[in-house]
């Protein structure tokens, strides 16, 4: 089938420790997906996340957008594997891979991964682990807002540009609806 689309909006709110793999394959010329996701980890638990496009057809394109927190001794590892195989020529390959360590104890790995064996095509990679900044939280602060929900706002802030990209708004709002509910629990 050439030109198919798939677009998978994911999140990712589970306790407890998880592995999840989600493969996504481009077989059809022209064949586009968007894959974009959220995750939210807490207490101990750890949670390990392949996400992987492989495009075979020709000018196929995939975009992987990965946002991740961490509360607590949480762990979290985003890899987001950009496969290109031999003929899929044309073929595009983006991702991006944020993760937001709210706690000193939380412990993050982005990892981007190309993996390329065609010559004409476009891929490129971002990754960023860190800690909220200080002063954005200061600065929420200042104007009356105590600590934790100046950390709800940058957090859904973070977030959003995943959750301001799901296109159906019941399923939107119900992951913000359980999103809000997980940071309340943890505070």
């Amino acid at each position: 089938m050439t030109r198919a689309n798939i677009d998978w909006a994911i999140g990712l709110l589970n306790d407890g420790n998880t592995i999840g793999n989600i493969d996504t394959n481009l077989l059809g010329e022209g064949s586009e997906t968007d894959s974009k996701m959220i995750a939210i980890t807490d207490g101990p638990s750890r949670m390990g996340i392949n996400n992987c496009v492989t495009n075979r057809g020709k000018h196929t394109v995939g975009n992987i957008l990965q946002r991740g927190v961490l509360l607590g001794q949480s762990q979290l590892v985003f890899n987001g594997i950009g496969d290109i195989i031999h003929g899929a020529s044309g073929a595009k390959a983006e991702q991006e891979n944020r993760l937001l360590m709210m706690s000193d104890e939380a412990r993050a790995n982005a990892n981007p991964i190309l993996l390329i064996d065609e010559n004409d095509v476009l891929a490129g990679h971002a990754a960023s682990v860190g800690q909220v900044d200080q002063q954005q939280l200061y600065y929420l602060m200042s104007r009356g807002i105590d600590r934790k929900q100046a950390q709800r706002l940058v957090i859904r802030g973070f977030l959003g540009v995943v959750l301001s990209a799901i296109p159906v708004k019941t399923v939107r709002q119900q992951l913000v609806t359980t999103i809000e509910r997980k940071l309340t629990d943890e505070n």
